[in-house]
């Protein structure tokens, strides 16, 4: 029977698009493409994870490896920076890029962790508490309070980030969460060898 571990990472491993959002509400939502590729050269549950623009597919504007596993029974997906980011741009459409990401290529991102619950057929994720997840934005340091919702056929996300001091929403969505469906599955390339560790 598969764990909810192995359920997470298939789920998470595919293609994303908010084509249908983003042509209904274009002064809204941008057009955005998500993927989530296994790298199965790292840890189990290794996942590299490139946000682009449509218009510039190629550029994305975050890129990032994610981890998921188990720590005393809670699911955790842990985010990690990539050292010089922009060498593995396109990574995610490019396998032998994609095979050249090495455990020295990343930077753990302390308080950035998502904390995931199973949810019906899907999980929820967001972002550990404690307000430590900084990031710069526009020359400003903000922190980031991001949600997830996975479920079978897409999922929902939303991020916005808050003023270190005085908590103020500073950006992100005004307008409610992204709608992304499912436009490509990735989950065959799981490597096999990550079962053990997953399926505990």
């Amino acid at each position: 029977m598969e764990s909810s571990l192995e359920r997470l990472v298939r789920m998470l491993s595919g293609g994303f698009s908010n084509q249908d959002q983003a042509f209904e509400n274009p002064p809204l939502y941008a057009h955005i493409l998500v993927k989530f590729r296994p790298l199965a050269q790292l840890e189990p549950g290794s996942l590299l994870l490139e946000q682009s623009y449509a218009i510039n597919p190629a550029a994305p504007y975050r890129i990032r490896v994610l981890r998921a596993e188990r720590q005393a029974g809670q699911l955790i997906i842990h985010n990690q920076a990539l050292i010089d980011d922009q060498r593995f741009w396109g990574a995610v459409d490019d396998p032998e890029r994609r095979s050249q990401i090495q455990a020295s290529d990343l930077r753990p991102l302390q308080g950035c962790a998502y904390l995931v619950q199973e949810e019906s057929e899907g999980f929820i994720g967001e972002v550990e508490p404690g307000c430590r997840c900084l990031v710069e934005r526009k020359g400003a340091t903000s922190y980031l309070v991001s949600r997830l919702e996975l479920n079978p056929t897409g999922m929902r996300t939303i991020d916005r980030g808050h003023d270190p001091q005085t908590h103020e929403h500073l950006w992100g969505s005004l307008a409610g969460p992204f709608e992304f469906a499912r436009t490509d599955d990735y989950s065959n390339e799981i490597p096999s060898s990550w079962a053990d560790q997953l399926g505990r």
